[in-house]
């Protein structure tokens, strides 16, 4: 049996180091997005990694396991700016966003390993291009919730899909890495 509670903490010390590092180089320039800004940052990539795996060719450099990075990390950007809604103020220390970023980044470990137990580790089995198309949806239900004002009648909110979103592309790079 693959030891996914490890790969999963590789995949994360990977995208907590890079966004640390651009956090940096850029300061916390993302707070000035309201989430719908963030939401659409993710949709272009995912729809980058779903051309390039229809096209099978692709003209620019960076590779789709960069594009499933900035997934997990515009996934969390998201969930901070959810928390924190105020747009306006764009500053954010390094120390307080990599604490917030170790905070969603448990909680979506957490989530993972409980749904891992009940599904029995399934996504395993699956391509990563279905798992690119099942972040896809994810986005356009968080565009539709959006589009609501936020206001769901049975359905979860924007953060539990984000959380899904951080772990389907958890899953797809432990598929391209490990």
């Amino acid at each position: 049996m693959c030891n996914t509670s490890k790969q999963y903490d590789e995949i994360i010390f990977t995208c907590k180091d890079l966004f640390i590092r651009k956090l940096k180089d850029y300061g916390s320039s993302w707070r000035i997005m309201r989430p719908s800004s963030v939401t659409d940052q993710i949709f272009i990539k995912a729809q980058r990694i779903r051309s390039i795996e229809d096209k099978k060719v692709q003209l620019i450099d960076d590779d789709v396991k960069s594009e499933f990075i900035g997934i997990v990390n515009y996934s969390i950007i998201a969930l901070i700016q959810l928390q924190l809604n105020d747009y306006s103020q764009p500053e954010l220390k390094v120390e307080e966003a990599e604490k917030l970023y170790v905070k969603y980044a448990t909680e979506a470990k957490e989530l993972m390993e409980a749904k891992n137990h009940d599904y029995g580790e399934a996504w395993r089995e699956m391509r990563v291009s279905s798992l690119t198309d099942i972040i896809l949806m994810r986005i356009f239900r968080i565009k539709q919730i959006e589009d609501n004002q936020g206001k769901t009648e049975v359905s979860e909110g924007i953060d539990s899909n984000y959380l899904d979103m951080m772990n389907y592309a958890i899953f797809s790079l432990i598929k391209l890495t490990f």
